[in-house]
């Protein structure tokens, strides 16, 4: 990768896309499941835009940031220390993962947060090949009855319901597509 390639792929306008970045982050979160469009960013493959600008716009110097094999590219760790400066480190030890949902696994060595820390938890970004069809039935704070989403499997997202408030957060990229699927959500397979 050249020079001209590890410093493209960020914001055009910084203050501007970032904004609206963060405020995409933050309505996938406050609604789980929901489709949230969010662009600006061209990091390299296999990185999705939309995973690209949630690590834009939430990770820096100060987050430690895991890279699962599927990701894990000389390219993606020139332009993430270029945009986002995030020390790569082992996954028990991560703030922030990135991956395919399979080479994430085992979801168990990540940190879930203490009784005293439970904001100590690991966000994982799941790169995934498509936002449908719906796989799951969410419903929790968020969600006024129930809401239909796409999710890699059930059985993990269940169990990890169960350590509320402790437990893992996801954010789900598909191209220009977020959703996110935060701890406190109830989950069961449609």
């Amino acid at each position: 990768m050249d020079h001209a390639e590890i410093l493209a792929g960020g914001f055009d306008d910084p203050a501007a896309q970032s904004a609206r970045a963060f405020r995409a982050c933050l309505e996938a979160m406050a609604r789980p499941g929901r489709i949230q469009p969010i662009t600006g960013a061209a990091p390299p493959a296999p990185i999705s835009p939309a995973a690209g600008a949630v690590l834009l716009t939430l990770v820096d110097t100060t987050t430690p940031l895991y890279l699962a094999p599927s990701q894990d590219t000389q390219a993606t760790r020139q332009w993430i220390a270029f945009h986002c400066g995030a020390p790569i480190v082992p996954a028990e030890e991560a703030a922030f993962a990135l991956g395919a949902w399979g080479a994430l696994q085992p979801v168990s060595r990540f940190a879930i947060g203490t009784a005293d820390y439970p904001d100590r938890a690991a966000t994982l970004i799941v790169e995934m090949p498509g936002a449908t069809p719906p796989s799951a039935r969410l419903a929790g704070p968020g969600i006024e009855t129930c809401h239909e989403a796409c999710l890699p499997e059930i059985a993990a997202f269940a169990a990890n319901r169960t350590q509320f408030p402790l437990g893992f957060d996801c954010y789900f990229s598909a191209g220009s597509q977020l959703w996110a699927l935060p701890r406190s959500t109830n989950v069961e397979a449609l």
